[in-house]
């Protein structure tokens, strides 16, 4: 119960970004709160989800395209409050 508790409060945002990328579009979550193993079994869900890859890095998930709306999707399932970022 605390830890979904803790997940409702996190501010975890979903963006589209093109920096630093050459050009190719990612979608990045950031301010994930979560140990090193949930985290990785997230991003695996999210790839799985998009049917893409994706990385972490510095604790923030990129998966590769614009993958905003099943991100957030996949946030919600799992107990997270995600917002959209940026444009």
């Amino acid at each position: 119960m605390r830890r979904a508790q803790q997940k409702r409060q996190q501010r975890v945002r979903v963006q589209r970004t093109k920096a630093g990328k050459g050009g190719k579009l990612v979608t990045a979550i950031s301010g994930l709160e979560a140990p090193e193993a949930e985290r990785k079994a997230l991003l695996k869900t999210l790839k799985a989800r998009a049917g893409t890859g994706g990385t972490l890095k510095e604790g923030l998930i990129e998966l590769q395209g614009d993958q905003v709306a099943v991100a957030l999707e996949v946030l919600q399932q799992a107990g997270y409050r995600p917002k959209q970022a940026g444009g």
